[in-house]
This record gives C-alpha cells, sequence and structure tokens, in this order.
C-alpha cells in the first residue's frame, strides 16, 4: 500500500536547486534506465540538461519539509522531465508535479516515457494520459544505445 501523500510544495526553480536536481535526477535516471535502456546508457544531469532542453521551457521543483524531493520541466503542450528523488518515491511528489504541470498547461500535453519505465507509465496513465504509439530509436545523448519511446497524450474533453 502506498505511503499517504506528504505535504509539500511546488514552487518556480531557482538556482541554488541546482545541486540538488542534479542528486535527484541522477539517482531516478538510474532506475529508469534499468528498466529499461540499460544503466550504462547514463548520463549525469550536468552533462544532459542544456543540450537536452531542461530550461526550454517552465522549471519548478516539489519541496518537502524545505527539501527538493522533485522537479518537472514543461511547455505549454509538452511535459519534458519528471523526476522524483527515490527517497521519496510513492509519496505523491510524482503525482503533485504531474498535476502542477498539466494544470499549468493548455488543454492538450504530451510526453514520452522509456518503455520498460512501468512506474512512469501508470502514473501518466492514472492520471489521464493515453498511449499513442511507441517509437524505436535511440537516446539523445547516448545514440549507441537503442530504446523505445511510449508516447502518450492528454487532452481535457470540452
Amino acid at each position: 500500500m502506498p505511503a499517504a501523500p506528504v505535504p509539500l510544495s511546488i514552487r518556480a526553480y531557482q538556482l541554488s536547486d541546482w545541486p540538488r536536481l542534479c542528486q535527484i535526477h541522477d539517482r531516478a535516471r538510474l532506475d529508469e534506465l534499468q528498466r529499461s535502456a540499460g544503466v550504462a546508457a547514463f548520463r549525469s544531469l550536468a552533462r544532459t540538461a542544456h543540450s537536452e532542453g531542461l530550461f526550454d521551457g517552465r522549471l519548478d521543483v516539489a519541496e518537502v519539509d524545505g527539501v527538493v524531493r522533485g522537479f518537472v520541466a514543461f511547455q505549454p503542450k509538452s511535459l519534458n522531465w519528471l523526476y522524483v528523488d527515490p527517497d521519496s518515491y510513492r509519496q505523491g511528489v510524482g503525482r503533485a508535479l504531474l498535476r502542477h504541470a498539466i494544470a499549468c498547461s493548455g488543454p492538450v500535453i504530451s510526453t514520452q516515457a522509456l518503455e520498460g519505465n512501468e512506474p512512469a507509465i501508470a502514473l501518466y496513465r492514472s492520471e489521464g494520459f493515453v498511449e499513442l504509439e511507441r517509437r524505436p530509436g535511440r537516446l539523445a545523448g547516448s545514440d549507441e544505445f537503442p530504446a523505445v519511446g511510449v508516447i502518450l497524450e492528454r487532452r481535457v474533453r470540452g
């Protein structure tokens, strides 16, 4: 049974959050890759943030007890990054960040998860995303590693 949601706040990213975002991403990304393309494909946030567009849209963080526990980066129609500290999995942090991005976006928002990352795919589905397709390709920044992207979309019915 999942733990009860913890009280959290969501706020805009600040430069002082950078070291914590790197810790969160790097730990969670290894979990993600274990389920999908393999940990040999790992690239740190410090190495990939700019080339993969972390700062191209809005970047917000979730705090619990004054500690950043996760982050989300998105644009009006696209959820680009969503990572939660592994110590905060299944505590409502990812769901809160996802709902925040949805609320701040337009009537259609899409995202992509790696095939095999069932916890992320299940979260997206539970919040109304539907799978559009599975697209084979290569990991950004790690072209030597094949992966399958699961493209998901959420539409507000009006």
